[in-house]
């Protein structure tokens, strides 16, 4: 199981699915614990009762079925699947109208979804915040997906007060296939954890979601450092540049664009 861990988190999130699909074919015994810790490149299904999207995910699956938030059925339908309690649907059904406004004005279109759930024990609940937004051709870029995975755990503490655990995950890759800038493909994954006490005097709501703005600007900023800015410097190193390649020189061109030209060359 260890290795197979260590293999799924080299995989690149465009071949994550097949990986995935040979593990379970040669470690059957261990499927459920897989399914359970593999993030995988979020899929999107339509809720037949309500005609939303909505994205599949561990957190919302049981069985070979999942839940939409929409309309709290299974799809395909399943009689006893879990369920939240009433109050913590209503929670999740205010935290799917808040979130679609926030991927609208982030990220101006993609699907968005929230799932919430209790734990077996204890007296707090979780929630998954999911995000994908995909990106058809544009300029050198033929296909690009962003897929944001947050888990936050909520345990309610004395005196109005509350502990919130985030484990934000982004997979995200993009190609780029065009007679002038060439062929190329990045993609990775990132996972980065936070956690925080904090007032209710403000809801569950109002916390969680500057904790998952704050994380996701940190998320953004390492993804560019390190996958953009470091595949820019191997590039700029192993092939010197036609004249002086300086900042100047550089405005206004994306560095998508920056790479591409470089291997081009």
């Amino acid at each position: 199981m260890e290795a197979a861990m260590d293999l799924m988190r080299r995989m690149p999130p465009t071949q994550s699915q097949d990986a995935l699909n040979n593990l379970l074919a040669l470690l059957p015994e261990h499927s459920a614990d897989l399914l359970s810790r593999v993030d995988q490149p979020l899929q999107v299904e339509v809720d037949v009762d309500s005609g939303k999207e909505f994205l599949l995910c561990d957190y919302n699956r049981d069985g070979d079925s999942y839940r939409s938030p929409w309309s709290n059925k299974y799809h395909p339908p399943l009689e006893d699947g879990a369920q939240p309690s009433s109050e913590l649907r209503k929670l999740e059904v205010e935290a799917n109208d808040i979130f679609a406004i926030y991927r609208d004005q982030y990220y101006e279109g993609g699907f968005s979804s929230v799932y919430m759930w209790e734990p077996d024990e204890g007296d707090s609940f979780a929630a998954c915040f999911l995000i994908k937004k995909g990106q058809g051709r544009r300029g050198f870029l033929q296909k690009g997906v962003w897929d944001a995975i947050h888990v936050i755990e909520v345990g309610i503490q004395d005196e109005g007060t509350a502990h919130y655990c985030l484990t934000s995950t982004v997979m995200l890759s993009m190609t780029t296939n065009d007679q002038s800038s060439g062929t190329f493909s990045l993609s990775g994954s990132i996972t980065r954890q936070m956690t925080a006490d904090m007032s209710i005097a403000d809801g569950h709501l109002s916390n969680m979601g500057r904790m998952i703005e704050e994380m996701e600007g940190k998320l953004r900023n390492a993804l560019d450092q390190v996958y953009f800015g470091k595949t820019r410097e191997m590039v700029l190193t192993l092939r010197e540049p036609l004249g002086v390649l300086t900042s100047t020189s550089l405005s206004g061109q994306s560095l998508q664009q920056t790479i591409a030209s470089e291997i081009h060359r």
